[in-house]
């Protein structure tokens, strides 16, 4: 008897089991097809009649629902990729009085500041001039809401410009653990937020002198890091020639890697935002923008409109067009006219650059979220494993699509032909 009725609330307890499996289930079923409902009410994910600044930014934030996950970070760290793309969202905001893309900038200092205005994951002491760059986003927070927490993250990274080691005759160190080197990446790393925050808050005397240091970083690298013959400036400049990569008689990495050349170009536009009119440093730099636009027309691939991975070497087994090389670029250019750098003309090239980019390296889902492809994920040098700046090496780093230093440039450049 008793094996019998534990048999009966055995099936019991397995029927009343499958029936909140299928009403889980039915629930399941229900409400997919509702969201489906919605998504297709709704249309695409993406509105496919936008413009392509609005587009890309709405499928990064698509693919990156925080602002602080834009590096492909897995949890919130202080890094400068971010910046980039945020930078983009504000000059969105101001065009499109759109909230959500405040939020999406506005996300990105709640998290990564606490409220006694420690930077999340920032040490100082390692005096790498990358993380400056997501000063840039603070400054603007900071001017729209005043929270003492910005300001004091902000002092902060200004006092790391005082102590961040230099070479002898001025040039910051791009690291700490990067002893003597001097590499492009850091101009548009450092010297945007420096002008930046002396332009919101230093005055007079001091003022002055944080501008002429500004720009003696940029008379320092035209004088160390150009090559004379193609216009081209090297990756990196190591003073003390210790390192083997560098070359023995000139201290010069071996190879012109495209996006070195972008952040350089960046730097110079960016800079010339906050750097006052009067002061006579813009000439040389619109100079310096001028030669070094002159230089990568040169090596712009003819038929696509798009620049390598290594720049002077088209032909070169394994070599391809990249693209966050190529919207740094073509932002540089279209700025550098807009602004009245470069005459009308070089405007061709920025256009044929922009249209090699959508035609060859966007593609768009069927819900409308936009890609950027062939972004080259990091390329250094030194380090551990270490990387000696062959052509071999460039050409090998890991490829990706969607990385923050394309997506950036490419919507940053998309608003300046949207003008």
């Amino acid at each position: 008897m008793n094996f019998i009725n534990h048999n009966i609330r055995l099936l019991a307890f397995v029927a009343l089991g499958s029936g909140i499996f299928l009403a889980c289930a039915q629930t399941k079923s229900v409400t997919a097809s509702k969201s489906s409902t919605e998504a297709s009410k709704a249309g695409k994910i993406v509105p496919t009649n936008l413009k392509w600044s609005e587009r890309m930014l709405l499928s990064e934030m698509q693919r990156f629902p925080e602002s602080w996950m834009l590096d492909f970070s897995k949890s919130p760290k202080w890094t400068y990729p971010s910046a980039i793309v945020l930078d983009a969202a504000e000059q969105l905001y101001a065009k499109t009085g759109k909230k959500e893309y405040y939020n999406y900038i506005s996300e990105f200092g709640e998290k990564l500041i606490k409220e006694d205005g420690t930077i999340l994951t920032y040490d100082l002491e390692k005096y790498n001039i990358d993380m400056l760059n997501s000063g840039n986003v603070l400054l603007y927070l900071y001017e729209k809401e005043k929270k003492e927490k910005y300001l004091k993250a902000l002092q902060t990274l200004r006092s790391q410009i005082d102590g961040q080691p230099r070479t002898k005759e001025g040039s910051f160190w791009h690291k700490k653990i990067y002893p003597y080197q001097v590499w492009l990446d850091g101009l548009y790393m450092g010297m945007p937020f420096y002008t930046h925050y002396t332009k919101d808050f230093v005055k007079g005397a001091e003022a002055t002198k944080a501008y002429d240091d500004i720009v003696f970083q940029f008379d320092s690298v035209q004088k160390n890091l150009l090559d004379k013959k193609t216009g081209l400036l090297y990756h990196a400049w190591d003073e003390s020639k210790e390192q083997a990569w560098a070359n023995k008689e000139t201290g010069l990495s071996p190879n012109f890697w495209g996006r070195a050349m972008g952040w350089y170009g960046m730097a110079m536009v960016d800079v010339l935002d906050y750097l006052p009119e009067d002061h006579p440093g813009r000439t040389r730099l619109i100079s310096y923008i001028k030669s070094y636009t002159d230089a990568i027309i040169k090596v712009q691939d003819k038929d696509s409109g798009l620049w390598y991975q290594v720049l002077d070497k088209a032909g070169e087994k394994g070599n391809y067009t990249e693209a966050t090389a190529s919207a740094m670029f073509v932002y540089t250019i279209i700025k550098s006219v807009n602004n009245g750098y470069l005459p009308k003309s070089y405007k061709t090239y920025a256009k044929k650059g922009y249209d090699g980019i959508i035609k060859n390296l966007i593609t768009v889902d069927e819900n409308g979220v936009v890609n950027l492809n062939k972004c080259c994920a990091v390329a250094g040098l030194g380090g551990k494993p270490y990387r000696d700046g062959s052509y071999e090496y460039y050409i090998n780093e890991e490829v990706r699509s969607n990385d923050a230093k394309g997506t950036g440039p490419f919507i940053l450049a998309s608003l300046e032909f949207e003008k």
